[in-house]
């Protein structure tokens, strides 16, 4: 299984490092990173998150890094990731 970042999740990427390096370069490098690998780790068991409860679709899914949601959805071969969001927010309304 691969895993395919959509262009939404990673200009928030961009964003979460850019809001963290203001005060820490060296910590928003290590939360980016973080995100990648637990991401990256989700590919050799993609039902392992929980189902997203604002979406209530099987195949739509997620996995944290206090305090980002990952989610993402299982699409035969491919994991895709949707969007990156802090936990605070809501996530869209659509993906």
């Amino acid at each position: 299984m691969k895993i395919i970042w959509s262009k939404k999740s990673e200009k928030q990427l961009d964003q979460i490092y850019d809001y963290i390096a203001q005060d820490s370069p060296f910590y928003a490098n290590s939360t980016i990173l973080e995100i990648i690998n637990r991401a990256e780790k989700v590919v050799t068991q993609p039902l392992q998150g929980r189902i997203v409860p604002e979406y209530k679709k099987d195949s739509i899914r997620e996995v944290f890094v206090h305090p980002y949601r990952i989610m993402y959805e299982v699409r035969e071969e491919v994991l895709f990731v949707l969007t990156v969001v802090h936990e605070a927010r809501m996530p869209p309304k659509k993906l």
